[in-house]
């Protein structure tokens, strides 16, 4: 249907249009990982005051049909359902599980053993106002028709067809070494998980072995909220990769314009809504491109700007109002800070957009006509470098109004300040930090930062145990300057008193022998003496005490 409209397009844009868009090669990669959901069509209906009897028709193709409802709920006909005072739901397709409980009982009961002799249900229609499980986006196989969507109708459709063997692909590439969440028992970055409107992500893990995210593939809807939020790039988008897409968008730049193509304005659009699009289409001139993705989330800044800097003049996302709160409010997030770094640069700040489909009929939307005449090429990488190339791409040709500025609350970039009265070089913060922005360069104690490397999650931060560190989410403007090692603190080596081997920071010496000489361990001038030594020395010293006064002993 898209590429049938786009055809029909006589003007020298559009023609150019269809051009590039039949003439790029198409987005697309190898068949991903799948998970496998298995369905015998065992239904479960959680009424309220239906029909039973009607509903039951509707599904005679199910295995069987379970009905739950609440207590005091009045029941007429033939249908006995089982009553509940409480209850509890979750799984997917093929394994829910439905614990009820009954106001006579104090022990929660799993239905599907005692209801259809089976240890889950395959399917759910749930009719209750307030849903059992109440994520944005439900799990394969729940139908939450209380709530007011989907519609009933729909739902019946569906849930008809759930019974059999069903395939979905792995959406997403979890890169554990690259993830800001936890290091060494200390959480930082939750980004992912606060973006999940499907509840897939969750961190795992105890404070003595540290934490890790984990995407639950049978909940997990291929939304890429995630993957758009994560500051490193440790999620990925799979369908395809997002260096994939960036090239897609670059070749069909390329096409358009090589056409004749004038001023061109990327329109990110979701593959499932295509008659939406075409509607979007007809109300916006023929310099439009469109570029069909899974899901709108699923390209990142990094994209964007990649876009703006090989010719695009816009990008704008053909977005619905009804979508889920979670992916407006990450989208609209990502998108405030890309207006920000665009006001800085002196560039239309609705260079990027989110296009409101349901605005269309009533309002124009801002379009930019002035091409922005970068074309910076093939850009390569990982996440953040490819959008500081872009970014460094745009700053050669539109000065920044400051070297220095700030970006809003919660941006991952930025920088860190150390407060040197605090420091003591423990290098906590280098253990933990994620990326190396944080570092130490040989045996000298020395605390060095890489801004354009930090992605704010604050890890460094929680590590701190003088809480010397601050963080600032900003844009340093100066490529040199920002991906330059900087040195936020520097102290002389302790020497040993033994071995003259260097050890640690002189002035963490200093600081544990002024903090430890009043206490009952440290009474004597030997002990408090042995902290300037290293580990080994300080062993051989103890030794050679004891060996000296047998009774010592006593004291170690």
């Amino acid at each position: 249907m898209l590429k049938e409209f786009l055809a029909q397009s006589t003007s020298s844009n559009g023609q150019a249009r269809s051009y590039a868009c039949n003439n790029t090669l198409e987005l697309s990669n190898l068949i991903p990982p799948t998970v496998s959901y298995e369905s015998q069509g065992a239904l479960l209906i959680i009424a309220t005051e239906q029909n039973l009897e009607n509903l039951q028709q509707q599904f005679s193709s199910m295995s069987s049909v379970t009905f739950a409802v609440p207590s005091g709920t009045k029941i007429t006909g033939d249908i006995s359902p089982y009553f509940f005072s409480l209850a509890q739901l979750s799984g997917y397709l093929g394994r829910f599980s439905f614990h009820i409980l009954q106001s006579s009982s104090i022990s929660k009961v799993e239905l599907a053993p005692v209801a259809i002799a089976q240890p889950h249900f395959d399917v759910v229609l749930d009719f209750s106002a307030e849903a059992l499980i109440d994520t944005e986006v439900p799990p394969v196989g729940y139908f939450p028709v209380g709530r007011g969507y989907p519609k009933l109708e729909d739902a019946v459709e569906e849930i008809n067809a759930l019974i059999g063997t069903f395939d979905k692909p792995k959406f997403f590439r979890l890169d554990t070494d690259k993830c800001a969440h936890s290091s060494r028992g200390v959480k930082g970055c939750e980004r992912c998980i606060l973006s999940c409107p499907a509840g897939a992500l969750t961190s795992e893990g105890r404070d003595e072995i540290g934490y890790k995210i984990e995407i639950n593939p049978y909940l997990c809807q291929g939304v890429g909220t995630c993957a758009t939020s994560c500051p490193t790039g440790a999620i990925e988008y799979a369908l395809p990769y997002p260096n994939q897409t960036q090239g897609f968008i670059e070749r069909t730049l390329q096409n358009y314009q090589a056409q004749g193509g004038s001023n061109p304005i990327v329109l990110f659009c979701s593959e499932e809504h295509e008659t939406y699009n075409v509607m979007a289409l007809r109300a916006l001139p023929d310099n439009v491109i469109p570029i069909v993705v899974n899901e709108l989330p699923s390209v990142g800044i990094d994209t964007w700007f990649a876009a703006l800097s090989n010719g695009a003049s816009q990008v704008l996302f053909a977005a619905s109002r009804r979508m889920p709160a979670t992916i407006i409010r990450v989208l609209n997030e990502e998108v405030t800070v890309a207006k920000t770094l665009l006001r800085q640069l002196g560039i239309h700040a609705e260079s990027i957009d989110i296009l409101y489909l349901e605005d269309l009929r009533q309002t124009k939307p801002v379009l930019i006509e002035t091409p922005l005449n970068v074309h910076v090429g093939e850009i390569e990488g990982d996440k953040r470098a490819r959008l500081f190339q872009s970014l460094d791409a745009l700053a050669q040709s539109f000065t920044p109004l400051q070297t220095e500025a700030a970006l809003p609350q919660g941006a991952p970039y930025g920088t860190v300040a150390c407060d040197t009265d605090k420091c003591t070089l423990c290098m906590a913060c280098v253990a933990v930090c994620p990326t190396m922005a944080l570092h130490n360069e040989g045996q000298v104690p020395m605390l060095n930062f890489i801004e354009q490397d930090c992605v704010q999650c604050g890890l460094c931060e929680a590590a701190c145990p003088e809480k010397a560190l601050d963080l600032t989410p900003r844009i340093n403007w100066d490529q040199q300057q920002r991906s330059s090692a900087l040195t936020l603190n520097k102290d002389e080596p302790a020497l040993c008193l033994r071995c003259e081997k260097a050890f640690a920071p002189k002035s963490m010496i200093s600081m544990l022998q002024s903090k430890l000489k009043g206490h009952s361990h440290f009474s004597d001038e030997i002990a408090i003496r042995r902290i300037a030594m290293c580990e080994d020395c300080r062993v051989v010293d103890i030794y050679e005490e004891m060996a000296k006064d047998p009774t010592k002993q006593l004291k170690y």
